[in-house]
């Protein structure tokens, strides 16, 4: 493979990551919508949960917009798993 095959590669298996781990936290977004639909939870309760998707997505885009595709392609497989869920989470004081 050329440098830039390996480049394009790189850039599609980040994206397939980053798309992949988006759907997670768009899970909890739409979950906690059902939960405020049936009465379960208050808007305040939405709020919270679109807030700490709001981080989360953040820290995942930062992850998957290093310098390098390939460098970050190359940490996908090398590091544990990140729960980006958590990583978004409100630091308690």
């Amino acid at each position: 493979m050329t440098a830039k095959s390996d480049r394009h590669a790189a850039r599609d298996a980040v994206a397939a990551y980053h798309e992949a781990q988006l759907v997670g936290l768009v899970e909890h977004v739409g979950s906690a919508v059902d939960r405020f639909r049936s009465g379960q939870i208050d808007a305040f309760d939405v709020d919270q949960v679109l807030f700490q998707y709001a981080r989360a997505a953040k820290e995942l885009w930062k992850f998957c917009n290093l310098d390098d595709p390939e460098l970050v392609d190359g940490l996908i497989p090398d590091r544990p798993a990140v729960d980006w869920w958590e990583l978004g989470a409100p630091r308690q004081r």
